[in-house]
């Protein structure tokens, strides 16, 4: 078990759990955050309970050119009902993502520590959202995490059908990265074209300019 110190950095990689759990404990500081991301790990874990890092040894990510839009999806976009912005309302994203009742069971994961350290690096420009609005109501979003040329996405929340798959996919065909990270298998983002990797591969990627 490797619990992190004051000092701001992490295991090697070999001694990631099968799980994927790579240390314990530390901070939210922007500072060590920013090392994470960089280096392919992030922080998930539950109120009360110590920081866990995690570092999956497959990684779900979605490749740009793989994105696949399903006829029905394409009909609800081509009638334009929704209005799609970027970063005009981070903290009610992130808000709504630690709070909307998921069908999935997660949506606590949230803590009030994690959502005060995503506002911070929010406001330093490297946490971003998409908002979705329907009758200048937000009902779908979601944020992450920008490093280089990757997104790594953190949450995504929709109270109105398919409203969170709309600013999955404004994110992706925005052109701005060369691989959206998922981090962890989801079958609704599988249905989009994610797949998972193997983590170096992703490592190889996320080290590239």
């Amino acid at each position: 078990m490797n619990w992190l110190t004051d000092k701001i950095e992490f295991p090697p990689y070999h001694q990631t759990s099968g799980e994927g759990v790579i240390a314990f404990g530390g901070d939210l500081s922007e500072e060590r955050l920013l090392c994470a991301y960089k280096n392919g790990i992030f922080p998930w874990f539950s109120e009360g309970e110590p920081i866990v890092w995690y570092c999956p040894l497959e990684r779900m990510v979605l490749f740009p050119e793989e994105l696949r839009i399903s006829k029905s999806m394409q009909k609800i976009m081509n009638k334009n009902d929704f209005e799609i912005t970027e970063n005009k309302a981070f903290k009610a994203v992130i808000f709504n993502c630690k709070h909307v009742v998921r069908s999935d069971g997660f949506g606590t994961w949230i803590t009030d520590t994690m959502e005060d350290a995503y506002m911070r690096l929010h406001e330093i420009g490297v946490a971003k959202s998409i908002e979705v609005w329907f009758q200048n109501e937000l009902v779908g979003g979601l944020y992450g995490i920008e490093i280089n040329n990757i997104f790594c996405g953190e949450s995504m929340f929709s109270t109105r059908s398919n409203a969170s798959k709309l600013a999955f996919i404004h994110l992706v065909k925005s052109a701005k990265y060369k691989i959206i990270d998922c981090q962890m298998y989801n079958e609704h983002l599988a249905s989009l074209g994610a797949k998972e990797i193997e983590r170096s591969r992703f490592l190889k990627i996320l080290k590239e300019k």
